[in-house]
């Protein structure tokens, strides 16, 4: 939960590029946003040790592919939200005296705190449930939900198969806690506006 909150964050930090004032690089942005759709998580794990082999099985390249695979569905999220925000909004709070980043902290931001929680939390259980990558760059002494299944899955036994079947509840139950809390949290927000 800690790996999958910590690349919820980093997600988050990109996704804010997205909605750059200058149209041409936030296109690219937006396009290069959505390639880990359609790369699969060993071939960025795979090239995530190329391009830095010096961070062989260590947790800031686990956490940063984490964050790489979870970018597109924060990224999606909230440029939707961005592309729906009326430009005057900026524009008055601008001609009023605010800043670029005073805008965005100020104005940009709580309008698409909503889109950018419900992206956090796809995010969030994308992390959670991705085995590739943890199997591919994590150490052995790092034990996280999917590897744990797959290690008991690889015993023979019932006993493991149970442990096994209990473990893939207890993450279905962890997603679906992670989306309740951010929903509930993004509508309580709604109500106090």
């Amino acid at each position: 939960a800690g790996v999958a909150g910590r690349a919820g964050l980093v997600s988050r930090g990109l996704a804010g590029v997205a909605g750059l004032d200058n149209r041409g690089l936030a296109l690219l942005w937006r396009a290069a946003a959505f390639l880990p759709f359609v790369v699969s998580p060993v071939t960025v794990a795979f090239g995530l040790l190329l391009v830095y082999p010096q961070w062989t099985a260590s947790l800031g390249l686990l956490v940063g592919a984490y964050a790489l695979l979870a970018y597109p569905f924060v990224a999606k999220s909230l440029t939707a939200a961005l592309d729906s925000l009326p430009a005057s909004y900026a524009q008055a709070a601008a001609s009023l005296g605010a800043r670029p980043w005073r805008v965005f902290w100020r104005v940009t931001l709580p309008l698409v705190s909503t889109a950018l929680r419900r992206g956090m939390a796809f995010a969030a259980a994308t992390a959670l449930g991705e085995f590739a990558v943890s199997l591919f760059l994590s150490r052995p002494e790092w034990t996280t939900l999917t590897t744990l299944i797959y290690q008991h899955l690889g015993r023979p036994g019932a006993a493991n198969l149970d442990a096994a079947l209990v473990l893939a509840c207890g993450l279905m139950a962890l997603a679906l806690l992670a989306f309740a809390g951010l929903e509930g949290r993004g509508e309580d927000n709604a109500r106090h506006a």
